[in-house]
């Protein structure tokens, strides 16, 4: 019997690389003849044509499939909506701009036919695609998320991977409002395997990731995997509290060496010091109540305004009809 295989790819305005990357995965299944394949695409409220693109692709093709959302949720909720569809054997996701280098499929699928449940990948050598600041952010990104969570990501690790329908089955049961799917990966465990890949150029189009979603995918692991920002703000506070004992001398010398003392300046800077620190504490604190807060409300983590769901019923007539509404 033979295997299948679901190739998972978030998309968010990417209409000139839909076909290049379906044509690119195509051709490499052609080589593997003992699998079959299904391509899924999540559109992740782009405002270009992808959409458009998407449903002619899935007429013309009909193992080509698309789920798009009301408005841009997020790569990692498009990957978890994605997870929900899939009926492979396993699962390979992957980006649709082509720096996944396709020509990789056939080594993740064997790692995955020796027994492994997760084969990862990760960026050996330095991104000659990106920017100096980009490559030291994105070092400086991993280092911290390393030190300050539970889980360890190797530095350059990326959303292409192959994923056993027994680990896709676990994740899809995960109820997180705001996933870091890359931890999760991690989190999750099974038995894993990393293998090391240099990126292709982008084929098309611009990357949609700045130095400020670096930042914000940085918090949102940290604060997924972690409650070390926590102790740390308990621990600052000590260090402060103890430290400013150490004003106590000076003051005691100055009360009975009757010398001057203004004030101004000392009251101000102290001030002004802590203030920052009980801030800062006070912002940990927060973003923790926060990600509680928006947990507590059970909201969708996105909401489906379209997708080719008739070829879907029609595939899986034996199960239960997928939700709008995830």
């Amino acid at each position: 019997m033979q295997s299948k295989i679901s190739i998972l790819l978030p998309v968010l305005n990417e209409e000139a690389n839909i076909e290049p990357v379906y044509l690119a995965i195509t051709n490499i299944f052609n080589n593997l003849s003992k699998y079959q394949f299904e391509i899924i695409f999540v559109d992740d409220g782009s405002t270009d044509n992808t959409l458009q693109v998407l449903k002619q692709l899935s007429d013309w093709a009909n193992n080509v499939f698309y789920v798009s959302f009301s408005r841009n949720f997020g790569k990692d909720n498009a990957l978890m909506a994605g997870l929900q569809y899939c009926t492979g054997d396993a699962v390979i996701t992957m980006d649709a701009d082509l720096q996944h280098p396709p020509e990789m499929i056939p080594g993740l699928i064997a790692a995955w036919q020796q027994g492994y449940e997760v084969v990862y990948t990760y960026r050996e050598n330095k991104n000659q695609h990106a920017g100096f600041f980009n490559q030291i952010s994105s070092k400086l990104f991993y280092n911290t998320v390393n030190k300050l969570s539970e889980v360890q990501l190797e530095n350059g690790i990326a959303d292409f991977r192959i994923i056993d329908k027994k680990v896709v089955h676990t994740m899809a049961k995960l109820t997180e409002s705001n996933p870091f799917f890359r931890g999760l990966v991690k989190w999750v465990g099974f038995k894993q395997k990393a293998i090391p890949y240099t990126p292709d150029n982008r084929k098309n189009g611009e990357t949609k990731y700045s130095n400020w979603s670096l930042i914000h995918l940085a918090m949102t692991g940290i604060t997924s995997f972690s409650t070390k920002p926590l102790s740390f703000a308990i621990y600052l506070g000590f260090f402060f509290s103890f430290a400013s004992l150490l004003y106590i001398p000076y003051v005691l010398y100055s009360y009975y060496a009757g010398l001057a003392i203004s004030g101004w300046a000392s009251i101000i800077v102290t001030i002004a010091f802590f203030g920052g620190l009980q801030l800062m504490i006070l912002g940990i604190i927060g973003l923790y109540l926060g990600k509680s807060f928006m947990q507590s409300k059970n909201r969708p983590r996105y909401i489906i305004s379209s997708a080719n769901i008739r070829k879907f019923e029609k595939r899986n007539s034996t199960k239960q009809k997928h939700p709008v509404e995830v």
